[in-house]
């Protein structure tokens, strides 16, 4: 049953390529997957979604998909709904709906397959093929200097992509299995020596940090953003991004533990890097999109807080912090949902003003109260306003970087770095506000005069990521007890 969450974009890609209508193959395949990515979430440990398909004998590889515990269940659900909120959003160019949809249903498909896959190989080649379509879509379809954009995306995620390969290699040769349970099993048994180990976990943090815009490697994040489809911006900065802090937690932290720790250090000033130093760059945005853009790198750094801070509690028996791995896999949540939201909305700004100016746009909440009302409290949402999701997964990050800490030996790394990122809580507040209030508050201005609120297909978007928000923000537990199940 789960390989039809993966076949189900792929067969209206391919439907789409023999002449189905693409907007509307695109939008039912959404929904079908929305419906069935919830039932495969809620019931995860069921039987009926493991399946397994020999392809190769030697090395054995198997197209196995299976959601093993509730961190993949929670990225395959993220998943799901942010496709169809990316599907209904934006507006396909002219003549060039078939490309705008079927590499939107690609991006999709490869994903989910990467967020379900428990063979090595697929999860890796899953990955790659949503990054075609990606680049595709924003050298042919963006705007601005969208070729320089995509040469950049295509050089920094390509060079991040060999470098994670050679370490996935590594792990494989070490283990002699493709199959990551297997891997996971053998490592408890045959622990990985520390030189090894650290050789690993360094190419997987910078080939994995790369894909998710670590800092100092997270410069093609935001111009790419800017640059690309409403729908390319919210799949990747929403979904596809995660693979790579997904990809830490599933293989780095259980393989690698003491390679993870031997680079702690590193890893907590590179995560503060993106929270204060691409947050004061955020602050000094002057369009929507790139503002938007750097936020996202912005806030890949508390999740990667929350791993250095399970990576730190790694003993001889164990992991002993609780928390740092809920605290990852909720704010991956929140942070997916909310920044496609914002992107979602502000392709709409433009198409309604023509700008994204922040110094073009004024008391546009006038014309079009409900994208200021649905702007808005998306924009409290990515602050960090309490009741909605994003505020559950920021707390808990916090909670974590404290939760092994002792008062008698005082403030450790992990700690510090804790006191240092909670300032980003104050950037992100200065930047999403003063957004806001440009763009929606004061007089009227020429762009805004004549601009239309959302209409009826632009709420719906909106209200499905909106709902998702304040359901995991009011009841975090919705979440949390599926990463109790196993």
């Amino acid at each position: 049953m789960l390989l039809l969450l993966v076949l189900i974009p792929l067969a209206a890609f391919l439907a789409i390529l023999c002449g189905a209508p693409a907007r509307k193959t695109a939008v039912a395949a959404g929904w079908a997957n929305l419906a069935l990515g919830v039932w495969a979430a809620f019931s995860f440990n069921a039987k009926i979604w493991g399946i397994s398909l020999p392809v190769l004998a030697k090395p054995a590889l198997h197209l196995s998909l299976a959601m093993t515990d509730g961190m993949s269940a929670i990225m395959v659900l993220l998943s799901v709904i942010v496709t169809l909120a990316a599907l209904l959003s934006g507006k396909a160019p002219e003549g060039k709906e078939t490309l705008y949809y079927g590499s939107s249903l690609l991006i999709s498909a490869g994903a989910i397959g990467a967020f379900a896959a428990t063979d090595l190989f697929f999860f890796y080649a899953f990955h790659e093929l949503a990054l075609i379509p990606t680049f595709l879509m924003i050298g042919i379809l963006g705007r601005g200097d969208r070729k320089e954009a995509a040469w950049k995306i295509t050089i920094y995620l390509g060079l991040g992509s060999i470098i994670l390969l050679a370490g996935l290699v590594w792990l494989a040769s070490i283990t002699g299995t493709f199959d990551i349970p297997k891997m996971v099993d053998f490592v408890k048994d045959h622990p990985i020596d520390a030189a090894s180990q650290k050789g690993i976990a360094a190419l997987l943090l910078v080939g994995f940090g790369v894909l998710v815009s670590l800092f100092p490697f997270h410069s093609w994040a935001a111009p790419a953003y800017a640059s690309a489809p409403a729908p390319t911006s919210m799949l990747h900065a929403g979904v596809l991004k995660k693979f790579g802090l997904y990809g830490l937690l599933r293989i780095a932290i259980p393989l690698v533990p003491e390679g993870m720790q031997a680079w702690l250090t590193p890893l907590l000033v590179l995560l503060l890097g993106n929270i204060l130093w691409v947050g004061l760059v955020t602050i000094n945005q002057k369009r929507l999109d790139l503002m938007l853009g750097n936020s996202s790198v912005m806030h890949m750094g508390y999740i990667f807080l929350a791993i250095a801070a399970l990576a730190a509690s790694h003993t001889a028996t164990g992991f002993t912090n609780t928390l740092g791995q809920p605290a990852a896999v909720l704010l991956m949540f929140g942070h997916g949902i909310s920044i496609a939201m914002l992107f979602g909305l502000a392709d709409k700004i433009e198409r309604s003003t023509g700008t994204l100016e922040l110094t073009d746009l004024g008391g546009l909440a006038k014309s079009a109260p409900g994208l200021a009302f649905m702007f808005g409290m998306v924009g409290m949402a990515s602050i960090g306003l309490p009741g909605l999701a994003n505020f559950a997964g920021e707390v808990l990050v916090f909670l974590s970087s404290f939760q092994n800490y002792d008062p008698s030996k005082g403030l450790g790394p992990v700690q510090i770095a804790c006191i240092l990122a909670i300032w980003g809580v104050v950037i992100s507040a200065i930047y999403m506000l003063r957004a806001y209030r440009n763009i929606f508050q004061g007089p009227q201005v020429k762009a805004t005069t004549d601009s239309a609120d959302l209409t009826l297909a632009d709420r719906i978007p909106a209200l499905i990521l909106a709902i998702a928000l304040l359901a995991v923000g009011l009841y975090p537990n919705l979440l949390l007890n599926l990463l109790s199940l196993k």
